[in-house]
């Protein structure tokens, strides 16, 4: 309780970032006086442990996943049920549902801020991961058959949260969203590129998007990889057969 309160005073004393300091402040005050002191620690340890644990991943993907649900202004249930379907899948019903459970108890405390999520994410996960992870949030914005603008618009922002650069976010986006030259812009390059230049952005995407270098336990991430393996494989292709190439 006293975290929130903390958070407010210090909005009205420095503005948001009085806001964030606020609240970890009364994060450690929580911890001292309240029934568990393990509280106390727990906010320095995220910010001092190198990797994220599979719990806070879970939590941290739902996240993500609600905004970008959230992002064009209505809930779809098609995307929902994509969602539900991934951790379904991926962890089993029993699981799944506690981890439902679990977001919607972080959910109650207020809105959900990409900023702070995608912050926690972009230290301790390798960027292969972050890649993956905006290949998903895609597919849940393509799950009712129709990516909005806004949709795009916020996984974009979450991008440059993650640490991902405009080329790459434009690389993923092409694989969703079709347009002119669309091949060419899987492989982040232009169509006037010599043959040499397509070549050497295939080698170079094929060995960025290759699913051996996903390090992660999450099926989904995993799986996510070998398909936009497999579209950069196929960007290739039909350049190839448009340019004549070996």
């Amino acid at each position: 309780m006293i975290k929130w309160l903390g958070a407010v005073v210090g909005f009205f004393l420095r503005g948001l970032s009085g806001a964030v300091l606020g609240f970890f402040a009364g994060s450690i005050i929580d911890g001292f006086f309240g029934n568990n002191k393990s509280n106390a620690r727990s906010v320095f340890q995220d910010y001092t442990r190198p990797n994220v644990s599979p719990a806070d991943f879970e939590l941290n993907l739902l996240s993500l996943c609600s905004i970008v649900i959230k992002a064009d202004g209505q809930v779809s249930q098609s995307e929902m049920d994509y969602v539900r379907q991934y951790f379904v899948s991926t962890y089993g019903k029993d699981k799944a549902n506690a981890i439902f459970r679990s977001f919607n108890e972080i959910n109650k405390k207020g809105e959900i801020s990409a900023e702070r999520v995608c912050t926690f994410l972009a230290q301790r996960t390798r960027y292969e991961v972050r890649l993956q992870l905006l290949h998903f949030l895609f597919g849940i914005a393509q799950a009712d058959g129709n990516i909005s603008n806004s949709e795009i618009q916020k996984i974009r922002e979450i991008a440059g949260y993650l640490r991902v650069p405009l080329n790459e976010f434009d690389s993923i986006k092409a694989m969703f969203v079709k347009s002119a030259n669309n091949s060419y812009k899987i492989l982040d390059v232009p169509k006037s590129a010599t043959d040499a230049e397509v070549k050497k952005a295939y080698r170079e995407m094929a060995k960025k998007y290759h699913p051996d270098r996903v390090n992660t336990q999450d099926e989904a991430i995993k799986k996510g990889a070998e398909e936009k393996f497999k579209q950069v494989q196929a960007a290739y292709e039909t350049i190839q057969k448009e340019r004549g190439l070996n």
